[in-house]
């Protein structure tokens, strides 16, 4: 039986993310920007990074097959024990020779077990309160993700810069044992589904089934998939890469002071998804989803600034401050586009599909971030002293991308 908002369990679930999601943004902070640190080399950075989320979106469907058929609170409870020990090997192993190998092994591990987890927070939440509360549940869970993405890469900097990066594996392990241990006393209704046939065989019925529904029943559903793959191509991947390479490698700081400056910038992306969460809560009942283009379209406009201000000026300090105000903007309309697509999306679709079709939408919507890493890794690499070029580049195609998701919703 569905729940009010705020209840017991929907609130250990808050808590468990608040977190789990604090010791996922404090690692993938700390990790590529000790490699980038290391080596300098934004090429060796897209690409690690491309490799990192590569096991995310081919396990983002297993996870979700794994959420409708699994107790979604044992899924979690195991991934966050899991991920607390893959930490704590690569603590182990950093000593020795040979950097890029251990670490790309480990933020691909780390990927691939959020891909794998996603799923089933995903789909205990329309377990967990009742359909007119979806949109504000959401908005929480987003609000949890974006606060401890604010306070994650800020206190990670500035434990990184001041102390190295031991301190804050061990501060990210004993996040996700401390999630691990809060989750299990989570209680989500679970109804297990007859299942016959080998694994793969249930793991391709379950997919042919939530491609199904997508193309004979939902197809604007499939539409937004492909456009939300676009924006990640173009701006997501653009972000991911530009804002460390620009801060530490191009805009003239010395290495401890672009370290924490990045943290800074990072957690006042966070804070920007913070806002958009709140936002999307308080003006839930009087958002259109037919206008939702409308942000796709602002999200891309807002990176032509950046660009020009790195082709007008040279003072560090200004370009930063343009680069962190317009993603703090970039990060609030994301985040209100993302919590009303995925809303919308779990409303429209039973309960027993919820985690298949969630898992679908995340790795199709996914699939081309790493592609997109490299590629960016690349044109930075490339265009070294004129990345303005690539900036702009990656606004350009961001606008075309929105134009096309706008079109799409506003035929609703």
């Amino acid at each position: 039986m569905k729940q009010n908002l705020f209840s017991r369990d929907f609130t250990m679930v808050l808590a468990g993310q608040v977190v789990s999601l604090f010791g996922n943004a404090v690692i993938r902070f700390a990790l590529p920007l000790y490699l980038l640190n290391q080596t300098g080399s934004p090429a060796l950075l897209g690409s690690v990074t491309a490799c990192a989320l590569l096991p995310s979106v081919l396990l983002s469907p297993v996870g979700g097959v794994v959420a409708d058929r699994v107790n979604k609170r044992n899924v979690m409870v195991a991934l966050d024990f899991f991920t607390a020990l893959v930490v704590l090997a690569f603590l182990l192993r950093m000593e020795g020779e040979g950097l890029v190998l251990p670490l790309t092994v480990t933020l691909m591990l780390l990927y691939g077990i959020a891909g794998a987890y996603q799923p089933s927070v995903q789909a205990s939440i329309p377990a967990l309160v009742s359909q007119e509360n979806l949109l504000a549940a959401n908005s929480f869970i987003n609000v949890v993700s974006s606060f401890s993405a604010l306070l994650g890469p800020a206190l990670g900097g500035l434990l990184y810069s001041a102390y190295g990066l031991k301190p804050v594996l061990w501060i990210c392990a004993g996040c996700f044992f401390a999630s691990a241990v809060m989750e299990t006393f989570i209680r989500i209704p679970f109804e297990k589904q007859e299942a016959q046939g080998k694994v793969w065989e249930i793991v391709k019925a379950d997919f042919t089934e939530s491609i199904g529904f997508i193309r004979r029943k939902k197809p604007v559903i499939g539409k937004a998939m492909w456009m939300a793959c676009g924006i990640n191509l173009f701006l997501a991947s653009a972000l991911l890469v530009g804002v460390p390479y620009l801060i530490t490698e191009t805009l003239g700081f010395e290495e401890a002071q672009a370290n924490r400056l990045c943290g800074i910038a990072q957690g006042v992306m966070a804070a920007g998804g913070l806002t958009g969460g709140i936002c999307t809560g308080i003006f839930a009942g009087r958002m259109k989803l037919q206008k939702t283009g409308n942000l796709a379209v602002a999200a891309a406009c807002s990176l032509f600034p950046v660009g020009a201000s790195l082709f007008f000026f040279s003072s560090g300090f200004l370009n930063y401050s343009v680069l962190t105000f317009c993603c703090f903007v970039i990060m609030i309309l994301s985040t209100v586009l993302s919590v009303r697509i995925v809303s919308f999306v779990q409303a429209e679709t039973p309960e027993r599909l919820v985690g298949k079709v969630m898992a679908l939408v995340l790795t199709v919507s996914m699939c081309a971030q790493p592609l997109g890493n490299a590629l960016y890794g690349l044109l930075f690499e490339r265009f070294r002293g004129f990345e303005y070029v690539v900036v702009l580049l990656a606004g350009g195609a961001s606008l075309l991308i929105a134009a096309g998701t706008k079109r799409v919703f506003r035929a609703l």
